[in-house]
C-alpha cells in the first residue's frame, strides 16, 4: 500500500528526518519508494493505515498525508480515473484539490478538478455530491515530474496550532525563543512515546515542554533564571498542559530521583544573564556531564547548538555520540545546528 506526505521545503532535510522518527517511534514499517523535493512516497502494510492518524497528530514538518490510489503518468490519469471503482472509497460529499509539485506539468489545475469531479459524480451518480468546505472525503492529485498520483486525504497537518502558538502570541514572551513548528521536530527526532518524561533542563519560555506535552508525554523543565521559570508554567498551564515538574535549578548540578527517556533542549549561547555568565563552551560541557547521568542508557538527546561550537568536543568525555544532524541557516553569520545524540 503506497501513501503520499506532501513535506513543508521550509528546510531540505528535517521534514523527512522527522517522518521517520515518528513512523520509528509509532512501530510502522515502511520503504521509501519517491523522494523528491517536498514529496515523500512510502510503502506500508494495509493494516497500519488505521494507524496514521496518529503520525499526523505528532508532524509538525509535513503538510498532509493521502493514501494513494493511482499512480500514473498526467497523460493517462484521465483513462485511469475513468474506469476507477470510485464506490469502494466515497460513500457521500466530496471534493477534488489538484497540486503542482513543479513547472513541469502542462495541465491546468482547475480543468483538472473540474474533470476528475465529473468522473466521479458520473460513476456514482446520486451517491455523492460535490462539497468545497469540510467534505467528507477529500481527492488529493499531485504531479510531479511528469507523474500524477491521485489518492484520498488521510489528515491534514494544522497550521493554525503552530501560528496560535508562535512565541510571541503566548502568555509570556521572551525574545529568541525557538518556533513551535521547530520544537515539535525536536521533540518527534527523540522518537519519544506517549507517556514517558521528557526533560528541557534549559526551558526558556517553555516552548519546547509544550509541544512534549501536546503529544503526550510527561515534561520536566528547569532553569537557572525564575523569571523563565515562572512564565514556562504560565505557558504550560495556558496551552492545558498539567503533567509537568518546573523549578529553579542549574543544568550543570541537576538532580532527578528517576531518569528521563528523552532530553530536547536549546540552550543559550553568549555570554549573558541567560547563561549565568559563562561562556557557551564551558556552560555546554558541563551540561552534557550532567545531563548524561539524568537519561536512560537507550534514550536520545536532541540538542540546537551555533555552528560555531565544536560539538565533538563539548561531548568529550561523555558516552554521548552523534546520531545525525539538519543545519538550519538562521542569518548571514549563523547557522543553527540540530543534533540528534545517543548514549554509545
Amino acid at each position: 500500500m503506497e501513501i503520499a506526505l506532501v513535506l513543508s521545503q521550509e528546510h531540505q532535510t528535517l521534514p523527512r528526518a522527522e517522518v521517520e522518527a515518528v513512523f520509528e517511534c509509532e512501530e510502522i514499517n515502511f520503504s521509501v519508494e519517491k523522494d523528491l523535493s517536498g514529496l515523500l512516497l512510502l510503502d506500508l502494510q494495509k493494516e497500519d493505515l488505521k494507524n496514521l492518524p496518529k503520525i499526523v497528530r505528532r508532524l509538525s514538518f509535513t503538510h498532509e498525508i493521502f493514501h494513494v490510489l493511482i499512480r500514473t503518468g498526467e497523460d493517462k490519469l484521465i483513462p485511469e480515473a475513468e474506469n476507477f471503482p470510485w464506490s469502494d472509497f466515497i460513500k457521500a460529499d466530496f471534493a477534488v484539490r489538484v497540486k503542482k509539485m513543479d513547472k513541469k506539468s502542462t495541465l491546468n489545475t482547475s480543468n483538472l478538478e473540474w474533470k476528475m469531479g465529473s468522473i466521479i459524480k458520473t460513476n456514482l451518480g446520486e451517491k455523492a455530491q460535490v462539497k468545497l468546505e469540510n467534505p467528507s472525503v477529500l481527492i488529493r492529485i499531485v504531479l510531479q515530474d511528469r507523474e500524477a498520483l491521485l489518492g484520498y486525504r488521510i489528515g491534514e497537518i494544522s497550521k493554525k496550532h503552530f501560528f496560535n502558538l508562535k512565541p510571541h502570541k503566548r502568555p509570556f514572551f521572551y525574545p529568541g525563543s525557538m518556533s513551535p513548528k521547530l520544537a515539535r521536530c525536536m521533540v518527534n527526532l527523540t522518537r519519544i512515546h506517549s507517556g514517558e518524561t521528557l526533560l528541557d533542563p534549559f526551558c526558556g519560555t517553555g516552548g519546547i515542554l509544550i509541544e512534549a506535552g501536546i503529544i503526550g508525554a510527561r515534561v520536566i523543565g528547569a532553569d537557572i533564571d525564575y523569571k523563565m521559570v515562572k512564565g514556562t508554567i504560565e505557558n504550560l498551564q495556558h496551552c492545558g498542559i498539567n503533567d509537568y515538574q518546573v523549578f529553579q535549578d542549574d543544568a550543570r548540578k541537576l538532580e532527578l530521583p528517576n531518569k528521563v527517556d528523552a532530553i530536547v533542549t536549546d540552550p543559550p549561547y553568549g555570554i549573558s544573564a541567560s547563561t549565568g555568565g559563562e561562556k557557551s563552551e564551558n556552560l555546554y560541557q558541563q551540561s552534557m556531564i550532567s545531563l548524561e547521568g539524568l537519561i536512560k542508557d537507550d534514550g536520545i538527546m536532541c540538542l540546537a547548538t551555533p555552528h560555531y561550537l565544536d560539538l565533538d568536543e563539548i561531548l568529550r568525555g561523555t558516552k554521548f555520540k552523534i546520531i545525525e544532524q539538519h543545519h538550519i541557516r538562521m542569518h548571514k553569520s549563523l547557522t543553527r545546528v540540530i543534533s540528534v545524540l545517543g548514549k554509545m
